[in-house]
């Protein structure tokens, strides 16, 4: 029988990693095409076009083709043995594309030809030149501002932000740089102060005279809770710009773009258009994709002042690119090695077992890892997969019946209150290890448990869902989550924070329930308590970027279900998507 996945017209080499699972249909079809619109035969081409797209899709920006027979993924990213004999030989497979009629050759090539080879990196033209935008912008923007002077009055502005045993150096450091400098880099991890320190850096560019200051973030979700964060972080301002801090308000960066679905260009603001801000702050940039960013830096004037803030640890954008760790890794060469970095260290919230479990794991110390989760603390565990349904089970059930009985006496309040105290991560979405795979099983425990848990079809009392879809038409934006209540005689969805009246599912546009996610869904998201399902060792996801971000999206407790192999390898194996970015920056 046939296999429907598998393209019948597909052929030769491309056809047999195809077959193996690693190149899907709409890998084939733009390399074919290619290659025929530009009459090149030689399948090695083909080949390399086809990793090239697949690459983007899995998050690089580039095909890097010494690394390319290393860590090779299915359809299920699950990882796939490619016999030697299929691999073109190294030497052979470079002098191909090297004379290819549709490959240009270095910086200065054909800059019409769809693909490009650059330090034995092949490139889709078009993901190129976004990274040159990207490059070029940023190290124009630092070396423009370089001779810039600091205001008279800046170290007693500084003084006053941050007094006595407040004080913070790198916090310091990174509000006096965004003063004199075009562009600064914030990095640090949750609970280093990353907000307070933005709170204060437009408290100075205020006093400074600065007029026009725009806050943004990749989703509404992230930029919603800026806008709660800073308020709170302005009460700690002094009395004169307290205020004006807290109107400061954030946006989408699509919004702030101007986006222009189907329209070419795709955003109102570009080069010839430039947003009309002093400065840019943009949050959770390790979100942000190489695209987005290509268009941000295009859209910028060209004094605008750009402050770009996240936490480089964690998983990298849903796109191709890894921009924030590029930036944050560089050398920064190109601007005589004045780097724009400035990474907060102190931690003021991940203190005791979880705080040590987040350091040593960023750090990449695996027997501190499993030394931590083998000493015994109640909010530290590690479960084998044999033995986690007990213990999963109950959290599940306690926190579901609890839910499930506010949402029946009509308590949105509580009910939203216990959303959020425990959380079933995941790093895949399918399989046995996967979000769906959880989800179904955890309603099966509350169906079994809970009595008239589900009796009321789809839309019964205590279901958690989860926008999947901005609409700010009801101040919803993906990632928002809410819970289920039919007091009133018919199921109506109440939402935390801005979204204060409860909507009929009728209103509401895509929605999924999230009795489990996968962990690039939590990001953002905070949860007294997480589990966290390990994927097998030899799942390409198992990184340590994972298991980082899972393990700081819990405030009191983390408890892992997998294997101390499982987990050993997790520490010290870290995501890479490959970019040019970095070395040549």
């Amino acid at each position: 029988m046939t296999d429907p996945a598998l393209a019948i017209s597909a052929a030769g080499l491309t056809g047999e990693f195809h077959a193996l699972g690693v190149l899907d249909w709409a890998d084939l079809h733009p390399a074919r095409q290619l290659t025929r619109l530009y009459r090149d035969g030689d399948e090695r081409v083909q080949l390399a076009a086809a990793l090239t797209v697949r690459a983007l899709r899995a998050g690089s920006v580039c095909l890097e083709l010494e690394r390319v027979r290393t860590g090779v993924t299915g359809r299920d990213d699950e990882l796939v043995e490619v016999p030697e004999a299929l691999w073109p030989d190294p030497d052979d497979w470079l002098v191909a594309l090297q004379v290819s009629p549709l490959v240009a050759q270095g910086a200065g090539g054909d800059e019409t030809l769809p693909l490009r080879l650059i330090d034995r990196k092949l490139y889709l033209t078009r993901y190129w030149q976004q990274e040159e935008q990207v490059r070029l912008s940023l190290q124009t923007r630092t070396l423009a501002h370089a001779a810039s002077r600091p205001p008279e009055q800046l170290q007693t502005w500084l003084d006053e932000l941050f007094p006595g045993a407040a004080a913070d150096g790198e916090q310091r450091r990174a509000v006096a740089q965004v003063t004199t400098t075009g562009v600064t880099v914030l990095a640090g991890g949750p609970g280093t102060g990353k907000t307070t320190t933005i709170a204060r850096m437009i408290a100075v560019l205020l006093r400074q005279g600065v007029q026009r200051v725009a806050l943004a973030a990749p989703t509404g979700k992230a930029a919603a809770r800026m806008d709660e964060a800073l308020r709170f972080a302005a009460l700690d301002l002094p009395a004169d710009v307290a205020d004006r801090v807290a109107q400061v308000r954030a946006s989408t960066l699509h919004r702030l773009l101007g986006a222009q679905p189907y329209r070419n260009p795709p955003f109102r603001h570009h080069r010839d258009n430039p947003l009309p801000h002093d400065v840019v702050i943009v949050d959770e940039l390790s979100m942000v994709s190489l695209t987005m960013m290509a268009h941000l830096t295009d859209a910028l004037g060209e004094r605008t002042r750009l402050v770009l803030v996240g936490d480089p640890d964690q998983l990298s954008s849903v796109g191709a690119g890894a921009v924030l760790g590029d930036l944050t890794q560089a050398a920064w060469t190109g601007t005589g090695g004045r780097s724009p970095v400035v990474r907060l260290q102190r931690n003021y919230r991940f203190t005791g077992v979880l705080g040590e479990l987040a350091a040593a794991v960023r750090s990449g110390q695996a027997d501190e890892v499993l030394r931590l989760v083998g000493a015994g603390s109640a909010n530290l565990t590690l479960t084998s997969p044999d033995d986690s349904p007990h213990a999963l089970r109950a959290r599940i059930v306690h926190q579901g019946r609890g839910i499930h009985e506010a949402a029946e006496r009509g308590d949105a309040e509580r009910a939203l209150q216990l959303l959020d105290q425990h959380r079933l991560l995941c790093a895949h979405r399918h399989g046995p290890h996967g979000a769906t795979t959880w989800a179904r099983q955890a309603e099966f425990w509350l169906r079994a448990s809970v009595p008239g848990f589900g009796a009321e079809g789809e839309w019964y009392a205590g279901r958690p869902v989860m926008v999947t879809v901005n609409q700010p038409e009801w101040g919803l934006y993906n990632g928002d989550t809410g819970v289920v209540l039919t007091t009133s005689g018919r199921p109506l969805v109440h939402f935390a924070g801005a979204a204060a009246r409860p909507l009929s599912p009728d209103l509401l546009g895509p929605v999924q329930s999230v009795d489990a996610l996968t962990v690039h869904k939590s990001q953002g998201s905070q949860f007294s308590v997480v589990s966290l399902v390990l994927p097998s060792v030899d799942s390409p996801l198992l990184t340590r970027e994972l298991l980082y971000t899972a393990v700081t999206r819990a405030r009191d407790a983390v408890h892992l279900i997998g294997t101390p192999e499982a987990l050993g390898q997790a520490v010290q194996r870290t995501a890479r998507r490959a970019s040019g970015l970095r070395d040549r920056l």
